[in-house]
């Protein structure tokens, strides 16, 4: 008779425990799926940067995290440095149809019959675009900061597309129209020692510190 159970319950045990790490595994990527996901967008902007500025004086500076006096942290996707200017990149890894104005608070992600909510990316690469202006400040003028946001070919507009907000790797033919050599050799490279010096280390520790001064926000908006 035992002999007979332990046929029985030895397969369904071994099943159940498969059954859990399953559950586990998907529990795992739900938390991080919004973190890959926008990993995947960002990678995107570097393979643009590589394919069609090859140029060796745009220099490309990935998950910026900077100190914020007003918010804790401020997280820059891309930094993209080069004599004709610097250019502030927020990257949107959105599919479905997008609506969302220029003065708008929050813009709408649509797909099929779903609608959320975001924040005008725009808005937000402002608050980025203050940040390193003061990080730079004794040694660049704003006006050759430029704001750049990306969202992936995926993402289809249903509205009129603000200036700067560009699908896929349109944004590269606006920073090549900046001809202007307006940063000198020198200057770029204090720039980028002054971020470098400045950026938080790339941690586990300074994403979750980041994650908890976004939600402090949301809160205390």
């Amino acid at each position: 008779m035992n002999k007979i159970l332990n046929q029985i319950i030895v397969p369904l045990w071994s099943s159940f425990w498969w059954i859990i790490l399953v559950f586990i595994a998907i529990a795992i990527f739900k938390a991080f799926k919004p973190y890959f996901k926008g990993k995947v967008g960002e990678l995107a902007v570097a393979v643009h940067v590589k394919l069609y500025l090859k140029d060796p004086h745009y220099i490309l500076l990935n998950d910026c995290t900077l100190p914020d006096e007003q918010a804790g942290t401020t997280q820059i996707d891309h930094i993209l440095l080069s004599p004709f200017g610097v250019f502030v990149i927020e990257t949107k890894n959105y599919t479905g149809w997008i609506f969302g104005g220029e003065r708008q608070k929050m813009w709408t992600q649509k797909i099929y019959k779903n609608s959320y909510k975001f924040q005008n990316p725009l808005h937000q690469n402002y608050k980025h675009m203050k940040v390193l202006q003061d990080v730079l400040s004794d040694i660049i003028e704003p006006e050759y900061l430029h704001s750049v946001i990306v969202f992936m070919p995926e993402s289809e507009f249903k509205t009129a597309m603000p200036d700067n907000v560009f699908r896929g790797a349109a944004w590269v033919d606006y920073v090549k129209g900046f001809q202007d050599e307006v940063i000198p050799a020198m200057k770029l490279k204090r720039i980028k020692l002054r971020i470098e010096k400045e950026v938080l280390e790339k941690s586990w520790k300074t994403n979750r510190m980041h994650v908890e001064n976004l939600k402090q926000r949301k809160e205390s908006g």
